[in-house]
């Protein structure tokens, strides 16, 4: 193509990922500059191809060494690692990114080349080509992997480019970091959207929560309403089943007055089908005739709408309107005739009038629209099996449970948020049962001959040619060529179960029913996959000027267009979001845009903030505090300030690391458990034995109830009921299994997914439980006779492998599916209440104490509950504590009480990051989610795991970051509490934790800023580590503190002095979580006064006009403890009160 002239490449490099959304290249009105966009593709994918060229001719010699470039090698194992939804478009992302591969080990010198690929990347990503977009940006990546973290845009667009491919492992790990590095990002409204969407889909529903409430204070320019923002979150409520707020949810919407038809009718679909399918909405009848109602009306809002029309058949069907459901179904097929769902129904109506050649003819339309339609296969199954022809039935059932079993792992983790009834829950297995039914029959059935009976149904093969399927077929075919490139990509994923189908989702947890095989009561098998819709339409009239003050010259135009959907992906997820947003036009550029070379892209610098390129050499923990504050006088105040790490200076956002590479052997898969004896007193005070904890990561201390003369008595059941019987217990609901198994009862396999209900009751009631639980037991054991029940408490051995397996195998058969309840996170922190069993406590060495100036969390200033408290736990034999590290990588102490024992499994924290791999794989949220690991997928990952057995009166010392779960193999208690070792190790784990969780959106309960600020106030130190992290943390905290008050008072705000209270707790912010720290902004919300972080406060008002702002320390005291923190030369202790 021809050259570019100057003045449209300055309109070109003011291009890039931001635009996303908001300048529609597809309509007509914007052609020139979609030409010039893909000039400048093609001009700088010659330039590129030519930079390549040279360097493989100066670099080798020989044409051997040069490689295709391998995507897998840069953003990691995305394409591996993603589940299964996501393996059609890695091959063809895999295949496009080759294409266009350059050699591995080049590296070129010149910087253009290097951001030339990021600009691609942004100018693929606005022309939709998303593939293409991926790939430049994976280049870009490869040589930026030092300092990507800098380039936001880069971020943004790497992020938008795998959601759009459905990678949504890697979208949500790029926004979440995006999101922490800049939580002021230019399009930072856009990010919590699409992060709330995958979160949904993934029944990460709290998160979901957050993020979608989050996106709605933003003041940005949107390509959304508020409107379709809170439709997202009421239907995340009726995922949950939370119907009662789903339903206020959607009433609320149908009140606003600016509603468009397009949403009011997703609204009353929605309704429409809750009424039909919750039952506590009513009585049936009247439920009934709200669906109708309501589903008419959306139909009357939205014609053209399949789905509502769809719906409405179903509601008739359900109600025997038989011909009702026909011309409901029948308009549904003309306006969306690629709907399998809709055609399963019509078989279904057809097989309940007897007419099985009709339902067999739209049984097989719905499977060749939907191959994975397991529902349609199941009833075809069904029809052929009714009539006799159980070779077809088998076929059938078969290609059934290839799509129940390609479902399994999305539906483990929804099972913790949705309810399934029985005939759901055991469909696989059901089916199972069937196929095995039907090999036996077939294995004895005679060869079929040509004087067999004729059969009443054409086979599979003929159906499959019969007119019908041959017309729509066509007509398949005809539509799927008018689908944009990108939507055709798409494999059958799992979605949140409400309301209408769509044509690629055939796999909802809502209860699904089945056809009976006598003809009587039949009703429909088939998952009520039903997805939420909403026309996303924004007036964006204030575009052209919030777009300037980004250096944006736009100006929008008067005509609304339907632009490509914001989440076409979530087509077959989670809900149609299309957009109407206004053209953009883009105006020429003065010639002040020449200095906007390519160089910018990979500039340390963030739109929104100012340079950090230079921090590590204008910061330094050697500097004092008035070198501080001369130092931030010179950082810009135009822009707020930067995101605040207590980390190193310019490091990457934190992420699981991997594990070790040694290959590990059975026998070091299995290490034996670190233990010590303890024979007196002396033995326990020995500053040996806090070095031998301190040296593993997980350790049991034997014998201390009895070294120490500990009563335990004081923690027993009976104790507790006479002291308080009607203290608050929190109780979890769990199934009983073995320690080193955990199964999906309904698919009859081991999984990660730990499920267990919560409930509150008193120590008096669980204390009649688990007396009660004990006498059954006994009367079970008495009944049956079983010898060697206490086969699990007579063994003093390190490793208790050899023991649970012999005892539990035993007992597995007679505690299937057998309920417990679990006594747990007992609060013993009232020293009025509990003043004889804190004071025992007292006993132990000074390592162990819940309150000790050698433990951290005693300098917190505050209650943290269950860390520098005690939590006592009461259990029955299976009482489960699921999989987890401590809150912040804090060490603890855990003392058995008895009687019973407990048994115990370990990771060491060093292979933290593959345990998190793990459960990713399994679709569970190590953070948020509830997990019990297989112990073969531990070993297969080269991950060793200790296991032992807890005795009463035995410490168990979990040392900082290690992974563990725990189960009760008796009746017994547990105490236990958190402490904080002052060595560098602690500290830097817990710092480092703290720094993930914000990048998780995951609140840290030990607010680490406040406590390092305390721990300069109150020790000395003499660990150079350590030392050196707490002062890194004071540099960078006094450093945001001294940036924000020069921010806020050049916007005219004042700085009250509020101090703080005795015992005040941390100050965290009410929007994100993150902790807050001197500088306090605050806005009264219903009624309440709730602290804001900076960044939220100026999405509520930019101008921090209505804010009110506090300090909370005045900055002279912060300098003097920033200043008097100092490294303690001594030798001996590495500290001193």
């Amino acid at each position: 193509m021809g050259q570019i002239s100057f003045e449209e490449d300055c309109l070109v490099r003011e291009l890039d990922s931001r635009y996303y959304g908001f300048l529609d290249l597809s309509n007509s009105k914007n052609a020139e500059i979609k030409n010039l966009v893909q000039q400048t593709v093609t001009n700088l994918q010659n330039y590129i191809s030519n930079g390549q060229v040279h360097e493989m001719k100066n670099t080798f010699d020989d044409k051997n060494v040069i490689q295709k470039y391998d995507p897998s090698n840069v953003a990691g194992e995305h394409m591996e690692n993603s589940s299964s939804q996501n393996d059609e478009d890695s091959k063809i992302l895999d295949k496009e990114t080759n294409e266009k591969g350059f050699n591995s080990d080049e590296n070129p010198q010149d910087e253009q080349y290097v951001n030339a690929l990021c600009k691609l990347g942004h100018l693929h990503l606005l022309l939709g080509e998303y593939s293409e977009a991926l790939s430049a940006y994976q280049k870009y990546l490869r040589f930026r992997e030092k300092n990507y973290w800098t380039n936001h845009a880069f971020m943004y667009g790497i992020g938008i480019a795998y959601f759009k491919l459905r990678c949504f492992k890697w979208a949500i790990k790029s926004f979440q970091e995006l999101l922490y590095l800049s939580p002021n990002f230019t399009c930072a409204n856009e990010v919590h959207l699409r992060l709330g969407l995958m979160l949904k889909h993934c029944g990460e529903f709290h998160i979901a929560l957050k993020h979608l409430q989050l996106s709605l204070l933003y003041t940005y320019p949107s390509t959304f309403s508020e409107l379709q923002v809170k439709f997202q979150i009421a239907h995340l409520y009726e995922v949950q089943n939370k119907h009662k707020a789903a339903k206020d949810g959607y009433e609320f919407l149908l009140n606003e007055k600016n509603i468009s038809l397009e949403l009011k009718a997703d609204v009353y679909r929605q309704l429409g089908w809750m009424y039909h399918c919750v039952e506590c909405l009513g009585e049936k009848k009247e439920r009934e005739a709200n669906a109708l109602n309501y589903l008419q009306k959306s139909i009357e809002a939205e014609p053209k709408s399949g789905q509502s029309l769809y719906l409405l058949g179903r509601c008739y069907a359900g109600i025997n309107k038989v011909h009702d459901a026909f011309l409901a179904y029948r308009n549904s097929v003309e306006k969306s005739e690629g709907n399998a769902d809709t055609w399963c129904s019509i078989g279904v109506l057809y097989q309940q009038q007897n007419q099985p050649t009709d339902a067999l003819q739209a049984y097989i339309c719905a499977v060749q629209l939907d191959k994975d339609h397991k529902a349609a296969w199941t009833n075809l199954g069904i029809l052929y099996e009714s009539c006799g022809q159980l070779r077809d039935a088998y076929a059938c059932y078969l290609n059934a449970t290839k799509q129940i079993s390609f479902q399994k792992s999305s539906l483990l983790r929804k099972k913790q948020a949705i309810r399934m009834k029985r005939d759901t829950i055991g469909l696989s297995k059901g089916l199972s049962q069937r196929i095995t039914f039907l090999e036996g029959q077939l294995s004895q059935a005679p060869l079929p001959s040509i004087t067999s009976k004729r059969r009443t149904l054409c086979s599979i093969e003929e159906a499959w040619n019969l007119p019908i399927s041959l017309e729509m077929n066509s007509r398949q075919q005809q539509t799927a060529q008018m689908i944009p490139r990108q939507n055709t990509k798409q494999s059958p994923i799992q979605g949140p179960p409400p309301p209408y189908p769509h044509s690629q989702l055939s796999q909802s947890p809502i209860p699904a029913k089945r056809i009976k095989e006598d003809g009587s009561g039949q009703q429909e098998l088939i998952q009520n996959n039903v997805q939420t819709s909403s026309q996303l339409h924004q007036n964006l009239k204030d575009i052209s000027e919030t777009l300037s003050q980004r250096n944006f010259n736009t100006m929008p135009e008067s005509n609304k267009v339907s632009e490509q959907s914001v989440v076409d992906t979530f087509d077959d997820i989670s809900n149609d979001i299309y957009k109407h947003s206004e053209t953009i036009k883009l105006e020429r550029l003065s010639q002040d845009a020449l200095s906007n070379n390519l160089n910018e892209d990979s500039r340390h610098h963030e739109y929104n903030g100012g340079s950090t390129s230079d921090l590590s050499t204008t910061f330094k923990i050697q500097m004092d505090s008035k070198q501080l504050m001369a130092a931030v006088k010179q950082l810009p105040i135009d822009e707020p300030p930067v995101h605040c790490t207590i980390l190193q200076v310019n490091a990457p956002p934190p992420s699981p690391p991997d594990c070790p590479p040694q290959k590990l052997t059975r026998d070091q898969l299995l290490p034996p458990t670190p233990s010590v004896h303890l024979e007196n007193k002396k033995n326990a005070f020995s500053p040996q034995l806090q070095e031998f904890c301190l040296k593993h990561p997980i350790a049991v201390v034997r014998g201390l109830a009895g070294a120490l003369k500990l009563d335990l008595g004081l923690f027993s059941t009976k104790t507790l009921v006479e002291a308080n019987p009607d203290h608050s217990v929190e109780v979890r609901t769990q199934v009983h299994q073995s320690p080193d198994e955990n199964w999906d009862t309904s698919q009859g396999k081991r999984v990660w997914a730990c499920i267990s209900h919560r409930s509150h009751t008193t120590i008096a009631k669980y204390a009649q439980y688990q007396a009660s639980s004990f006498q059954d037991s006994l009367k079970d054991e008495s009944d049956k006779g079983f010898p060697g029940s206490q086969a699990m408490s007579d063994s003093d051995s390190k490793d208790s492998v050899s023991n649970s397996n012999i005892v539990l195998k035993r007992k597995k058969h007679k505690i299937n599916s057998k309920m417990l309840r679990f006594g747990t996170n007992v609060d013993l922190s009232d020293e009025k209440k509990w003043k004889p069993q804190l004071t025992e406590l007292q006993k132990l060495p000074a390592f162990a104490r819940v309150i000790s100036a050698a433990n951290m969390l005693s300098h917190v200033g505050h209650v943290i509950l269950g860390m520098n408290t005690v939590q006592l736990y009461m259990k029955v034999p299976g009482s489960r504590t699921p999989g987890h590290q401590e809150n912040n990588n804090f060490c603890s102490i855990n003392i058995n009480i008895g009687p019973g024992d407990c048994e115990w499994f370990a990771v060491p924290d060093a292979y933290w990051g593959g345990v998190h791999n793990l459960c990713e794989k399994n679709n569970i949220s190590y953070l948020h989610g509830s997990w019990w690991p297989v112990l073969e997928d531990l070993y297969k990952e080269n991950i060793p795991v200790y296991r032992f057995i807890q005795k009463p009166g035995d410490l168990v010392w979990v040392n900082a970051g290690c992974v563990h779960w725990v189960q009760s193999v008796g009746w017994c208690n547990n105490i236990a509490w958190n402490v904080g070792p002052l060595t560098g190790r602690q500290y830097s784990l817990a710092i480092e934790r703290y720094e993930w969780n914000k990048v998780q959106a995951f609140k840290s309960i030990v607010p680490m800023v406040h406590l390092s600020w305390n721990l300069a106030r109150n020790i000395k130190v003499s660990d150079t580590k350590l030392f050196e992290l707490i002062k890194m943390c004071l540099l960078q905290t006094l450093k945001n503190v001294l940036h924000i008050q020069e921010y806020v008072k050049s916007k005219g705000v004042e700085i009250r002095f509020n101090g703080r209270g005795k015992n005040e707790a941390s100050h965290y912010c009410g929007q994100c979580e993150v902790e807050v720290f001197n500088v306090l902004f605050i806005k009264e919300q219903e009624k309440r006064h709730v602290v804001h972080c900076l960044s939220c406060a100026l999405k509520l008002s930019p101008s921090l006009q209505g804010i009110v702002c506090l300090e909370e320390y005045r900055l002279s005291e912060l300098q003097r403890v920033y200043d008097s923190f100092t490294l303690h030369r001594t030798q001996g202790l590495a500290y001193t009160q």
